[in-house]
């Protein structure tokens, strides 16, 4: 019977040049939609359908399929089609690639957070490490319960390891606005005074008097004695005693706890040592900038389903901590840049 079907693009005419071992151009992936279609439909015509292509188009892709596979694939068998052997045995290899691809592209189903066995690192000063890490994996142990948490301290490498992935998550003040991150402001923390309990400052509201004139341990990794209360206070003509400086607030506390010294630190810490360690908490007398806490994480995890709670998890946990106003009036003073560390420490 002569006459040229209708669905085959020119098969004949193409044969001998797809067959003759001319060189093959490199591997367009691009055809393996087609290919599908054409191997699922058996006609050209169908796998336009198929994909909302023209017949034309189909038969473009099926002439370029015949030459990267050295295989007619489709061949005329009465008025239709039919796959040769070759077609036959890539027709499942090429849907299982097809699905795996879909898969791929297709929004991720939820996670299920308890079989989540990743380690989260997470950067925050000591004293926020210290508010953070109860609350936070008190929650993990009946939520991602296969996790593990890794607190590290804060580096001089700025945004870098979170741009590099070494780190999940930063606590704390974001000094570094890099464009690369996302940044969430959690809360204002500001800073209390802290002494033992009973002690004779705590008793009543403190003057600046009688704050300058108790004795002070001052938190300090620099190990500086000096600080932003100490630029307030000189405002007011007054002069602390800081007789020793140490390099966290925990040193700090256990030293107040159990002498008549006294130190100034994060309400947040402060707030939540109170119990623990026998102090008491006092209103500054005079006026400190406030501390912004924020969380900041590299676009990379926003989506990520355990990392998404990370975030939750630390802003429920940190937004709880924010401290009330204080409970009488400070001396208002001029603001003067004072060097510091990110979170007032000298």
């Amino acid at each position: 019977m002569s006459g040229t079907c209708v669905d085959d693009p020119g098969q004949d005419g193409d044969r001998a040049h797809e067959l003759s071992g001319a060189p093959v151009p490199p591997v367009d992936v691009r055809l393996l939609p087609a290919l599908d279609a054409l191997l699922q439909e058996g006609s050209v015509t169908g796998a336009a359908e198929r994909l909302a292509l023209s017949p034309p188009a189909m038969s473009r892709a099926l002439s370029k399929i015949r030459r990267a596979l050295g295989d007619p694939v489709l061949v005329r068998a009465g008025r239709g089609l039919v796959p040769t052997p070759r077609a036959l045995e890539l027709r499942p290899k090429v849907r299982a690639l097809m699905r795996e691809a879909e898969a791929l592209l297709t929004p991720r189903r939820q996670e299920d957070l308890t079989r989540v066995t990743r380690t989260l690192t997470i950067v925050a000063d000591e004293a926020y490490a210290a508010v953070l890490a109860p609350a936070l994996l008190n929650r993990a142990s009946a939520e991602v319960p296969r996790a593990r948490f890794a607190f590290t301290v804060e580096t001089t490498h700025g945004s870098a390891p979170l741009r590099e992935g070494t780190v999940d998550i930063e606590v704390g003040v974001i000094d570094e606005c890099s464009p690369e991150l996302r940044i969430e402001p959690l809360f204002d923390d500001r800073f209390v005074g802290v002494a033992r309990c009973g002690h004779p400052l705590a008793a009543a509201a403190v003057s600046p008097a009688a704050f300058a004139a108790v004795r002070h341990v001052s938190v300090s990794r620099r190990g500086r004695m000096a600080g932003p209360i100490d630029g307030a206070l000189h405002a007011c003509g007054l002069r602390r005693d800081v007789i020793a400086s140490v390099p966290s607030y925990g040193e700090a506390l256990l030293m107040v706890a159990s002498s008549d010294l006294v130190a100034a630190m994060p309400h947040s810490l402060a707030a939540g040592a109170r119990q623990c360690v026998g102090i008491e908490l006092f209103d500054l007398p005079v006026e400190t900038e406030p501390i912004s806490i924020c969380q900041a994480w590299h676009p990379r995890h926003e989506t990520e389903p355990v990392h998404v709670w990370l975030r939750h998890a630390v802003r429920s946990a940190l937004t709880r901590s924010a401290p009330p106003p204080p409970a009488c009036p400070v001396v208002q003073t001029p603001h003067r840049p004072v060097e510091q560390d990110v979170h007032g420490r000298r």
